[in-house]
């Protein structure tokens, strides 16, 4: 399957340049043409790679990568613009961006750095598959049934219950294989953190970092009788997941 790019500009004729680029070397690519529509789509779909301008109304390109971050750690960003300067290069750089290139970019240096953040994403998975050692990749668990039928698909990130069916992020999707592979264990904020979003942070930021996702999972999970109150705060800890499989 070809990577999926996301390209996120206010010009049209950078999103058509840009996309026709792109798909001539093969990648999927889906345009946004603001902030709003760009953070909507990350939310709703997975995306390995997006280029972003900087300067957009509403929501800027710094404060798409900010939300991106958050929902998405996994994504590498590209950040494009015609207004380069040292404190939008060390903000975009603090926020852990793969590259910044200044307008107009060649196509060879598009695909260039597209390359190479596309190789530093599959190196972080890579990397991060190690949370279990003892656990082969091909023998985690898939698929979970609960106690009332609801099928949890981990490696689509869906939940089915009945005729409803809840998609999942790529960062809610880590957070609830995590919970259902280690139902019971007490996690700290600090573990959390490391295992989904994939850097060290300190303990008293991990709470802040982790509480929006948390918080957005537990709203999907509230549609879903037997996951209703499974994650379950620690007090000055962090989160236990409980909850009953359906017996064989």
């Amino acid at each position: 399957m070809s990577p999926n790019i996301l390209i996120v500009d206010d010009e049209p004729v950078a999103l058509k340049s840009l996309g026709d680029i792109l798909r001539l070397e093969g990648y999927s690519v889906a345009t946004a043409e603001n902030g709003q529509v760009a953070v909507d789509y990350v939310r709703n779909r997975y995306v390995d790679l997006m280029i972003v301008d900087l300067r957009m109304p509403g929501i800027g390109g710094l404060e798409v990568v900010r939300i991106v971050n958050e929902i998405s750690p996994d994504t590498e960003i590209i950040l494009l613009t015609a207004f380069g300067s040292t404190e939008t290069a060390v903000e975009a750089l603090r926020l852990r961006i793969h590259d910044y290139l200044l307008k107009p970019a060649s196509p060879a240096q598009i695909l260039a750095s597209v390359r190479m953040g596309l190789s530093r994403r599959e190196d972080k998975l890579r990397s991060r598959e190690g949370y279990a050692p003892e656990t082969p990749l091909d023998e985690r668990v898939a698929t979970v049934t609960l106690s009332d039928g609801t099928l949890v698909d981990l490696s689509r990130r869906t939940i089915r219950y009945g005729k409803k069916e809840i998609n999942l992020t790529p960062a809610e999707g880590r957070l609830l294989r995590i919970f259902l592979e280690n139902v019971g264990r007490v996690f700290s904020h600090r573990e959390l953190v490391l295992l989904v979003q994939g850097y060290e942070t300190a303990k008293h930021e991990a709470p802040e970092i982790l509480r929006p996702l948390v918080s957005r999972l537990r709203q999907k999970l509230n549609d879903i009788p037997a996951l209703d109150g499974a994650v379950v705060s620690v007090r000055g800890t962090g989160y236990v997941f409980e909850y009953k499989t359906k017996e064989p």
